[in-house]
């Protein structure tokens, strides 16, 4: 999950794969046949209503902080909460978190109850960096990743710097990794057309897929 004009993309067209898991609409996709174990899911926690695609399109007078007054972080939550608490009856042993922007929020929340495995967070903004950073440091077992870049006044150098310092002695594994030349929101809808944000787009995902990979 993303948010704010950096980060705010087309959604997906394929409802083929949508289906309700603990009350929430979520898109579900299968990889292969080699992994029938395995899912993603994408739960839908903004109850049908997401921010419009072009909502950032030049131009376009979207009211963004009225969206956000509506789609508070304790009602975002509450979805999620729905979804792994149905996972896990389901015997779903193993989860993992992504969360671009906005969505880190949520991946930081869910560590912090340890009701996910393993959590990726890119560019992430909504979090209070050091008071949150100490608190999953303190309660969470879910290794974590995190991608940052060069210009982000979400998670500005100065958050960049207190994670690694915080999270230096951390039991269950962590690893920040700096993209250089990219700016807030290269993970989810970066230029491809500038050599080092399409560089950092790549290969960040590549990272994330290789923490579950190792961790999951």
């Amino acid at each position: 999950m993303s948010f704010c004009k950096d980060c705010i993309i087309l959604g997906m067209r394929d409802y083929a794969n949508l289906a309700k898991i603990g009350g929430v609409d979520c898109y579900v996709a299968t990889p292969s046949i080699d992994y029938l174990t395995e899912k993603t899911v994408i739960p839908d926690n903004f109850d049908g209503d997401p921010v419009p695609a072009d909502a950032m399109d030049p131009g376009k007078n979207y009211d963004l902080p009225g969206w956000v007054r509506l789609h508070t972080i304790e009602k975002s939550q509450a979805p999620l909460d729905s979804v792994v608490s149905e996972l896990k009856s389901q015997r779903v042993t193993s989860i993992g978190a992504t969360g671009y922007c906005y969505g880190g929020r949520f991946v930081f929340n869910l560590a912090f109850q340890n009701a996910i495995s393993v959590a990726v967070c890119s560019h992430p903004s909504f979090l209070n960096a050091l008071d949150d950073l100490e608190k999953y440091k303190e309660t969470s077992k879910a290794p974590l990743l995190i991608n940052t870049c060069t210009v982000d006044q979400q998670f500005p150098h100065s958050a960049q710097e207190e994670v690694d310092e915080i999270f230096a002695s951390f039991e269950y594994r962590y690893r920040r990794v700096y993209w250089e030349g990219c700016t807030h929101g290269f993970a989810v809808r970066g230029d491809m057309n500038d050599p080092k944000v399409k560089a950092g787009k790549e290969s960040s995902f590549k990272a994330a897929v290789e923490w579950f990979q190792t961790n999951l």
